[in-house]
C-alpha cells in the first residue's frame, strides 16, 4: 500500500497512552504493537498497568503477555521482533500503532542498535560485588562520575541497567548510548510521532491515583508471588522493588506506598526527558483525539 504510516504514541506513565492508542487503532481499523518493556511479560500484571481484557478486546494488541520473565530478552531482541511483525502487518494495513513508554524499545524499532562489544566478565563481577556491598547508591554515584548524560535518561532504581551501563563505559571507554546506530534505519513507511502530555500537577495526581488503584487491586500480593524472581531484570523497576524492600524489612508498608508514588513520579519525569529530546515528536493532550487524528492524516 502507498503512504503507509506507523503512528508512534509515547509519553510518561499514567498519561493515557492505552486509551489514545485504542481510539486511534479503532478509527483506522488497525492493530497496536506495544512498546512497553514490562507488559510483554505474562507474569507481571497489576504493577505494569497492562490493558485489561475489555481494552484488549477493542483492538488487536501485540507484545502483551508474549514472553516470560524467565526468557532472556532485551531492547535489541524486541526491536528485531517488533520490526519484523510491523512489516508483516503492513501487508494488510495502511496504518499501524506503536504505543508505549519504554523509550529504548521505541528507539530499537525506529533506529535499531549497533552491536555492543564484549567486555571482560570480571568488570561485571566487580560491579555486582560493589553493589551488593554498598547498595544502589554506589552504582548511581559511579554513573554520575563516569556517564552522567546516560544516567539522566535511564531508570536510576534499576541496578541491572546501571551495572550494564557501567560495565560498557569501563570496558570500552564509551557510553552505552554511543552504540545505538549512528546511521538510523531507513523504513519504507512514514513515521508519525505523537507525545502525550498533561500539566505536571495533573499527571502526578493521576500517577498517585493509579498507584492507589493498583494497591487496592492486589499489587502487594502480586509482588509477594513474584518474590522468587526478584533477581530478574524485569522486576528491578518501580512498582515492585519498593515492595520487595518492604518485604525484606527495610521499611514499613506506609513508607513503601510513599516510595511507590514518589518513584513513579520520578520515572515519569525521566520518560519525559527522554522523549522530549526528539524534535520530531508532536506533543498533544490525550483528550484531543480530533487533533491527533488530524495530525496523522
Amino acid at each position: 500500500m502507498a503512504n503507509q504510516k506507523l503512528i508512534v504514541i509515547v509519553g510518561p506513565t499514567a498519561v493515557g497512552k492505552t486509551s489514545v492508542a485504542i481510539q486511534v487503532a479503532r478509527h483506522f481499523n488497525t492493530e497496536i504493537i506495544s512498546a512497553d518493556s514490562r507488559q510483554i511479560f505474562r507474569e507481571l500484571t497489576i504493577g505494569t498497568a497492562k490493558p485489561d481484557d475489555l481494552e484488549l478486546a477493542q483492538a488487536p494488541h501485540h507484545f502483551i503477555n508474549s514472553h516470560s520473565i524467565k526468557d532472556a530478552y532485551d531492547a535489541a531482541s524486541y526491536g528485531r521482533e517488533a520490526l519484523a511483525l510491523i512489516h508483516e502487518l503492513f501487508k494488510n494495513h495502511q496504518y499501524l500503532v506503536l504505543c508505549g513508554g519504554s523509550g529504548l524499545y521505541v528507539k530499537a524499532v525506529l533506529e535499531g542498535f549497533d552491536d555492543i562489544p564484549e567486555v571482560p566478565d570480571e568488570i561485571r563481577e566487580q560491579l555486582t560485588a560493589n553493589f551488593e556491598k554498598h547498595g544502589i547508591e554506589w552504582l548511581q554515584d559511579q554513573m554520575r562520575q563516569l556517564d552522567p548524560e546516560h544516567l539522566a535518561v535511564i531508570d536510576q532504581q534499576n541496578p541491572h541497567r546501571l551495572i550494564r551501563a557501567l560495565e560498557i563505559k569501563i570496558g570500552t571507554g564509551n557510553s552505552i548510548s554511543s552504540y545505538r546506530k549512528q546511521s538510523k534505519l531507513e523504513h519504507p513507511f512514514e513515521v508519525v510521532k505523537i507525545g502525550l502530555e498533561l500539566p505536571r500537577g495533573e499527571l502526578y495526581r493521576r500517577i498517585d491515583d493509579r498507584m492507589d488503584q493498583m494497591i487496592a487491586a492486589g499489587l502487594f500480593e502480586e509482588a509477594k508471588e513474584l518474590y522468587i524472581y526478584i533477581d530478574h531484570n524485569a522486576l528491578q523497576t518501580v512498582g515492585y522493588q519498593e515492595i520487595f524492600d518492604y518485604m525484606d524489612g527495610k521499611y514499613d508498608r506506609d513508607e513503601a506506598v510513599r516510595l511507590l508514588k514518589r518513584n513513579s513520579r520520578r520515572y515519569a519525569k525521566r520518560q519525559l526527558t527522554w522523549f522530549k529530546r526528539d524534535e520530531e515528536t508532536h506533543w498533544m493532550h490525550p483528550q484531543d483525539i480530533a487533533g491527533i487524528l488530524k495530525l496523522i492524516n
